[in-house]
């Protein structure tokens, strides 16, 4: 999978996500949580991965939601995880 918002690389067994959203502070968007769940998903499946680290670009890790579309920004699906990946996660 191409990823637009976060950065996975995968180096001496250890996978790292980065949010790449500096200019934004990675605030978190739709898009980005289906790249991260995408991500957790490859390196799942890649039995050489041992950890993950989740980072983030710039000179934060994550400002929180983006609420930049304003009132319809939990409007379009809301924040039902389920509901805007179409997958059930474990647990």
């Amino acid at each position: 999978m191409a990823y637009e918002e976060i950065i996975y690389e995968v180096s001496e067994q250890i996978a790292t996500i980065t949010l790449n959203r500096p200019d934004k502070l990675n605030s978190f968007t739709n898009r980005m949580l289906k790249e991260i769940i995408a991500a957790f998903d490859e390196s799942d499946a890649d039995d050489n991965v041992r950890a993950v680290i989740v980072t983030g670009s710039g000179r934060a890790f994550c400002a929180g939601a983006d609420l930049s579309g304003g009132g319809e920004t939990f409007a379009k699906g809301g924040s039902d995880v389920r509901a805007k990946t179409g997958v059930m996660r474990d647990g």
